[in-house]
């Protein structure tokens, strides 16, 4: 796949990138290895975490710039992409500030002797990520890694170089050495070539199911581990005893930002019996006082898909699933008489569980909306899934709101919120969602050597 920065508003093309070859791959892992095996990553931490406090402050400083870059080359709204911005200056100063701690060595107790475990960097990481944030899923990996020392090479989506580009271009300017960070086109046959490289210890992949499986496979047969940030299928459960006004306006931001290219994204509505046909009603309102436009004009309120190719899947994603008895509710269909990737906000509804849309998942501004009787029927639907992300709980009876968010299989649960994400919490889901954590103390140990040392009693 060819590296192209094409604008998904219009779908013009604004620029085609070179692609790494062989022997610039070479140079560039020789760099990364010989930088781990340096005192910048052996040493003091504090140089690594200066460098976290400026890639911070620069990236504040830039704003407008770097939100400007992301809208343009995948679409999203402008307000949106400077929200990603901050989240991202957020992570470098969240590390910058924390890392030191999270990394300290722990004492265990033992009659063998003094024990503690000290945490160390294990070496060169290869990151492979995905377009829908092109710069928070960059930030995810290379702040805690950064800070533990371990060296960084990265291939990201072919939709979006020019963020890619840019990202690469400000960790250097943070002050970080050559090696520390580097980003790569290359195919995922250069891809696989990395890994299997006895200088790669670990991969991270964020991305679709396919894409995860073929790199988990590659890096088991390694030995290396790897953490896998997948595909989504999250439920959002509207209880009887909700304000369906917050519950419906809440439900359609969880559904359609990002345009609904967002893997924490709201995807199943399992609304109670009782209040269905009202929520229905006000979530359908909301869908439709949606201001489909470019994503650079601040009112606008539903952007385009990132590509022509994603909006092709999701036509055919929604007329597969009509076909197989689902009911479109409201919109359906791709934006008529629009040069860019533009797809109608879409709710369907009577979904039976051999429709393929009872399990796919849908990248796209498309609810699927389910009604269940009770609290069994709604923790049933919500784990029959192949997927285990997130997922949004709405009632104000929080007691009973935990008891099902410890019943649901998945790896997060907000109650009376949409999914978020924060610095100081961890991210990451189960079965075919992934495994392992980013962000938090738990993923800046995610690629680390936890090396125990005792000191025997004399």
């Amino acid at each position: 796949m060819p590296y192209q920065t094409v604008n998904p508003f219009n779908n013009k093309l604004i620029k085609e990138y070179q692609t790494h070859n062989d022997q610039q791959v070479e140079q560039a892992l020789t760099t990364a290895h010989e930088l781990y095996k340096s005192d910048w990553a052996q040493g003091d931490i504090k140089p690594r975490l200066q460098v976290l406090r400026k890639l911070s402050e620069i990236i504040s400083s830039r704003l407008e710039e770097l939100a400007k870059i992301a809208s343009e080359e995948m679409g999203k709204l402008i307000q949106q992409s400077r929200g990603e911005v901050k989240l991202c200056a957020e992570i470098a100063r969240y590390y910058a500030d924390n890392a030191e701690e999270f990394l300290k060595p722990v004492k265990y107790p033992s009659d063998l002797g003094e024990a503690w475990v000290e945490n160390s960097p294990v070496g060169v990481l290869v990151a492979v990520e995905p377009w829908n944030f092109p710069y928070y899923q960059l930030m995810r990996v290379l702040a805690p890694n950064l800070a533990v020392g371990n060296s960084i090479l990265v291939k990201h989506a072919g939709i979006v170089p020019h963020c890619a580009e840019t990202f690469e271009k400000l960790v250097t300017e943070a002050g970080a050495p050559k090696g520390a960070y580097t980003n790569l086109f290359i195919s995922q046959d250069q891809v696989a070539a990395l890994i299997d490289d006895d200088r790669v210890q670990g991969v991270a992949l964020t991305g679709s199911e396919k894409a995860g499986s073929i790199v988990a496979a590659r890096a088991a047969s390694k030995l290396k581990k790897s953490t896998l940030e997948l595909g989504g299928n999250d439920i959002f459960a509207v209880l009887e005893d909700s304000d369906l006004d917050k519950a419906a306006k809440i439900g359609a931001q969880a559904r359609l930002n990002n345009a609904g290219q967002v893997c924490t994204a709201a995807k199943r509505f399992i609304v109670h019996e009782k209040v269905a046909d009202k929520f229905l009603e006000k979530f359908t309102a909301q869908f439709k006082a949606v201001k489909i436009g470019d994503p650079m004009d601040e009112s606008t309120t539903l952007g385009p898909l990132s590509s022509a190719d994603a909006l092709k899947g999701l036509v055919k994603q929604v007329d597969d699933a009509v076909k197989h008895g689902a009911k479109i509710h409201y919109g359906g269909k791709a934006v008529a008489n629009n040069p860019g990737n533009f797809f109608e906000p879409t709710i369907l509804t009577h979904i039976e569980r051999k429709n393929p849309a009872y399990f796919d998942e849908f990248f796209g501004p498309v609810a699927q909306v389910y009604v269940v009787k009770n609290d069994d029927e709604l923790v049933k639907l919500a784990n029959d899934s192949h997927y285990g992300l997130g997922g949004a709980i709405f009632t104000p009876d929080i007691d009973r709101a935990k008891k099902l968010a410890s019943r649901i299989d998945t790896g997060m649960v907000y109650i009376n919120s949409l999914t978020d994400t924060a610095p100081e919490l961890p991210f990451g889901g189960v079965k075919r969602s992934g495994y392992g954590r980013e962000l938090s103390d738990l993923g800046i140990k995610e690629f680390v050597n936890q090396k125990l040392v005792v000191i025997a009693k004399s």
